[in-house]
C-alpha cells in the first residue's frame, strides 16, 4: 500500500503542473475579443484558473509528503498522535 501511495505521489506531482499548462494554453488559444461565445471572455478563464491554482498547488504538496513517506503510518487512535 505504501508503495501505491509514493506512486500517485509522483503521479500528483506531474498532473498538478500539467493541469494548470493546460488551462493556461488553452486560455490563450481561445480568448478572442471578437468572439460572441463564454469561451472567448477573458474573465472566465480568469477565474477558472484563479479557483484550479490553488487545487494543483494543493495537489503538488500532497504529492510531495507521499513521496517523502509521510503517509506510510497513519494513526489509528488519538493515543497515536502525541
Amino acid at each position: 500500500m505504501n508503495s501505491i501511495k509514493r506512486a500517485l505521489g509522483i503521479v500528483w506531482l506531474i498532473l498538478a503542473p500539467a493541469v494548470i499548462y493546460f488551462l493556461v494554453d488553452r486560455a490563450i488559444v481561445h480568448i478572442d475579443p471578437a468572439g460572441k461565445k463564454d469561451i472567448n471572455n477573458p474573465v472566465i478563464w480568469i477565474i477558472i484558473i484563479g479557483i484550479f491554482t490553488p487545487i494543483a498547488i494543493g495537489l503538488m504538496i500532497f504529492g510531495w509528503y507521499a513521496i517523502k513517506g509521510e503517509y506510510d503510518h497513519l494513526p489509528e487512535s488519538s493515543e497515536e498522535l502525541s
